[in-house]
């Protein structure tokens, strides 16, 4: 039987007022996109490509400013030239310096790839936001029309509009953005389909909201997380199609130099030796694609509430 503990003053003591302290938050608050950043970091790989991407956007803004030539200035004492101190890329069939070429080449390319998915972003969030939350037949004729439209081969519809359309920078934009937002839109809708089916999303019509304002304030701002990651994605295919189309001769007229006008220029070279003026473009048009998709791989890892810890 255990023994009785007889109780005194001296074993009690009041209570110390410290519900203050009691209450107080250990741990700083963090924003949603602020974690977004902490776990992006923490992706060394993901890191490493969107460290590529600041250095590639830094040269394509001073790289052809860096060793003093023109990207247009021809010298055909000097065509053909091998790296060297001089010409750091060589130069190509014309005598025109590879290295300014390559990064004047970097601005187009990367202002297109660019543009082409800003465009894409702004038609298909308007455009799949309301064929989702509209609903009924105003969403199945929507679709519908979406869907006539991206059935058109899209090498068919930017051939035709490049034909149409004298070449440029504009007209190659435009080719690659009409039909480039639907599966953007696509996304958008599936998305707001789920999301308008929450109980915060009835709350606010309850309260009065109007369709326009609780798209705007509630779905549209949860849905960036997969439009953020089809954005990235986005923009190495429009640098691959600008590539292509000047491969086939459908890109920014000469002198102005992409990428692709670069790789198709360097073709009648290869015959002769000069492997280095179409593998300089090549490796470019790789590292960039390369970069922009593991970044988008970071941002969907970051961005999965699956993963946060």
């Amino acid at each position: 039987m255990a023994e009785k503990v007889h109780l005194t003053e001296e074993m009690f003591s009041p209570a110390e007022d410290n519900f203050k302290e009691a209450e107080k938050i250990s741990r700083p608050t963090i924003s949603f996109w602020s974690d977004v950043w902490r776990r992006f970091k923490q992706n060394k790989l993901a890191m490493a490509g969107f460290v590529l991407i600041v250095l590639l956007v830094f040269m394509a803004i001073f790289g052809p400013y860096m060793n003093g030539y023109s990207y247009y200035e021809q010298d055909f004492a000097k065509k053909n030239l091998r790296p060297n101190a001089e010409h750091w890329f060589g130069t190509d069939t014309a005598g025109r310096d590879l290295f300014t070429r390559a990064w004047y080449g970097a601005r187009i390319s990367l202002f297109i790839g660019l543009m082409a998915a800003l465009i894409d972003f702004i038609i298909g969030v308007i455009y799949g936001g309301i064929s989702a939350i509209r609903g009924g037949r105003t969403d199945n004729l929507m679709m519908r029309f979406a869907e006539v439209i991206y059935a058109i081969p899209y090498l068919l519809m930017v051939i035709l509009m490049m034909v149409v359309l004298d070449p440029g920078i504009l007209p190659i934009i435009i080719a690659m953005t009409i039909t480039g937002w639907i599966p953007m839109a696509r996304l958008v809708r599936g998305q707001v389909l789920q999301l308008k089916e929450n109980e915060y999303v009835h709350a606010a019509t309850i309260s009065g909201a109007n369709t326009n304002w609780t798209l705007r304030k509630h779905m549209i701002p949860n849905t960036m997380g997969p439009i953020s990651v089809n954005l990235t994605l986005t923009v190495p295919t429009a640098i691959f199609a600008e590539a292509t189309l000047s491969f086939l001769g459908l890109g920014v007229p000469a002198p102005q130099a992409s990428w692709g006008t670069l790789t198709s220029d360097a073709l009648g070279s290869i015959l002769v030796g000069n492997f280095y003026q179409l593998l300089i473009p090549a490796i470019l048009i790789s590292v960039t694609m390369f970069a922009f998709n593991v970044v988008g791989d970071g941002l969907q890892d970051a961005l999965d509430p699956k993963l946060r810890k």
